[in-house]
């Protein structure tokens, strides 16, 4: 599984975000290969209607058993990714 923490602009005005507003996300992608989850986390920002998405950090993770009972790392396995945004830096 990977984590990308990234930074992209909201391109209208959606709940808490304004059009052109920075927002940052992590995702989490539960993928193989390093390259296509990272083009995975991209899309899956900008089909929440972000642009100009920018990958800050890049991590690879092993998830144990502590990590299994974390709601995101949960939902990245069943679904195969995870979008979080959050309202500030």
């Amino acid at each position: 599984m990977f984590l990308f923490s990234l930074n992209a602009r909201s391109s209208k005005d959606q709940g808490e975000f304004k059009q052109g507003e920075e927002v940052p996300f992590i995702v989490y992608i539960d993928f193989k290969d390093l390259f296509g989850a990272e083009q995975l986390a991209t899309l899956f920002v900008m089909r929440e209607g972000f642009r100009e998405v920018k990958v800050l950090k890049r991590r690879q993770i092993k998830v144990d058993a502590s990590m299994k009972k974390d709601p995101q790392i949960q939902e990245a396995q069943a679904k195969g990714y995870c979008v979080q945004a959050f309202n500030a830096h």
